[in-house]
């Protein structure tokens, strides 16, 4: 597999800003919809790179910082495991061309009975 060139020359610091960004973002999205559905998200907490979201329908995910690879990991209990790297501005897995958002809201929108639902 051929390594895209922005990877290859994405620097630590500029990985941790995107990676705190994302994931301080995401935050906000998830606590924002736990106060509105309570019933969807049960806890969403964030802590040393590690993002923890607790959704009773589905089970428990966690996404973190990989500093040594410079990616985003997720544990879904929905889809399993992937590793999202940064390309154009998007956290995106190589092994399968997903986004990380599109995954996250395709599954909890299942949860919240909206195919179109988007964090």
């Amino acid at each position: 597999m051929r390594v895209p060139p922005e990877l290859a020359q994405l620097t630590p610091q500029v990985y941790h800003k995107q990676a705190d960004a994302f994931l301080d973002h995401l935050l906000d999205r998830l606590e924002a919809l736990g106060d509105e559905r309570p019933d969807i998200i049960a806890d969403a907490e964030y802590s040393q790179g590690v993002l923890t979201l607790s959704v009773p329908a589905l089970g428990t995910y966690v996404i973190n910082k990989q500093p040594p690879n410079k990616q985003i990991w997720l544990s879904s209990p929905v889809s399993g495991p992937n590793r999202y790297d940064l390309i154009d501005g998007e956290w995106v897995s190589l092994r399968d061309d997903s986004r990380l958002m599109a995954v996250l809201s395709r599954e909890l929108g299942g949860v919240l009975e909206n195919p179109d639902y988007a964090l």
